[in-house]
C-alpha cells in the first residue's frame, strides 16, 4: 500500500530548509516582546497591512520591478509571519501545523510525483478535495443538507475576482454558456437593459442592471480566455499613463484644468492616444518588452 499524504510529510521528501523563514517568525516575536506598537496588533487589526502589502507586491509584480519586488515580498512575508505568531500565541495552531497542511494538501494535489497514484486533473483534484469537506462538513454542526459548488470562496474576496471564480465553479458542473459569442450576446442585452434603468431613474434598479451588465463583461472575459483581473489592470494602467500624459500636454498648451471644454479636452485625448501608440525610435527593449500580465 502506498504511503499516504501525512506519512510522506512525515518522511519529509523536500529539500531540507536552512531555517530563514524561521528567522523571519522570530524577528516578529522579538518585535511583539520589544514594541508595544506590535505587541497590541492582532489578526483583525493587521489585515488592511496584508491586503496593502499584497497589492503593492502585485504592482512590483506588474512593473517588472525586480528591486522593489524583493522588498515588497520581505514585506509580504513579514504580515504572514505576523499572522501566524499572532495565531500561535493565542493557542490557535502552530507554526508546524501550517507547514504541515501545506505539504499533505501539495503531496495530494501531485500523487503522481509521490507515488500515490496517476496524474489527476485539476478539476479531479478539486472535485476530490470537496468531497472531503463535505463529509467533514455532514460530521460537524453544518452537515445538514449538501455543500454548494459555490462555497469556498471568502466573502471578503474582490467583488471583481469573486464573480470569476463564481462563474467558474458554476462551469465546473455544466451551467455556462457554450461560447463566449453567447456569452456577448447576453451583454449587448444587460446593456440594453441598463439603458432602460437609466431613463427610469430608480437608483436601485439601476445599481442591479449595472452589477448584471458587469457580472456579463466578467463572462466575455472569461470565455474568451482572458482573466477579467488582467485586462481590468492593463486598462487602468494605459487611462493613467494617457490621463497623466494629457496634464502635462493640457499645462504645455496653457489649456486650465479643470476649466476646459470638453472638446478641447477631447483633442487632447486623441493626440495623447496617437503619441502612446508610436513606438519610440531606437532598438527594443533588452529585457523582452513588457512583463507578463499576472493575476
Amino acid at each position: 500500500m502506498p504511503p499516504t499524504p501525512a506519512e510522506l510529510a512525515d518522511a519529509g521528501p523536500f529539500p531540507p530548509v536552512d531555517g530563514v523563514l524561521d528567522r523571519a517568525l522570530a524577528l516578529v516575536e522579538y518585535l511583539r516582546a520589544h514594541c508595544p506598537w506590535d505587541r497590541k496588533q492582532t489578526a483583525e487589526s493587521l489585515i488592511p497591512h496584508l491586503l496593502e502589502e499584497t497589492h503593492e507586491t502585485v504592482d512590483a509584480i506588474q512593473a517588472g520591478n525586480t528591486v522593489e519586488l524583493r522588498g515588497e515580498l520581505g514585506d509580504l512575508l513579514l504580515n504572514l509571519a505576523f499572522q501566524v505568531v499572532v495565531a500561535e500565541e493565542a493557542g490557535h495552531f502552530a507554526r508546524h501545523e501550517v507547514v504541515r497542511e501545506l505539504e499533505e494538501k501539495m503531496i495530494r494535489r501531485h500523487p503522481h510525483l509521490f507515488g500515490l497514484g496517476e496524474r489527476e486533473s485539476w478539476e479531479a483534484i478539486k472535485a476530490r478535495e470537496k468531497g472531503a469537506q463535505g463529509e467533514k462538513g455532514a460530521q460537524g454542526e453544518k452537515g445538514a443538507g449538501k455543500t454548494s459548488v459555490l462555497a469556498g470562496l471568502p466573502k471578503s474576496l474582490d467583488p471583481l475576482l469573486r464573480a470569476y471564480r463564481f462563474q467558474q465553479k458554476a462551469a465546473g458542473v455544466g451551467f455556462d454558456w457554450e461560447t463566449a459569442e453567447g456569452a456577448l450576446h447576453k451583454l449587448r442585452e444587460e446593456v440594453e437593459e441598463v439603458g432602460a434603468e437609466l431613463a427610469d431613474a430608480d437608483p436601485d434598479r439601476l445599481t442591479e442592471e449595472v452589477g448584471d451588465l458587469l457580472f456579463s463583461v466578467i463572462n466575455v472575459a472569461r470565455l474568451a480566455g482572458v482573466h477579467p483581473m488582467t485586462a481590468l489592470r492593463r486598462a487602468n494602467r494605459k487611462f493613467e499613463a494617457r490621463f497623466q500624459a494629457l496634464e502635462i500636454l493640457a499645462r504645455e498648451r496653457g489649456v486650465p484644468l479643470p476649466g476646459a471644454s470638453l472638446d478641447e479636452l477631447d483633442r487632447l485625448w486623441d493626440e495623447v492616444k496617437v503619441s502612446l501608440s508610436t513606438p519610440p525610435p531606437g532598438p527594443p527593449d533588452s529585457a523582452g518588452g513588457a512583463p507578463p500580465e499576472t493575476d
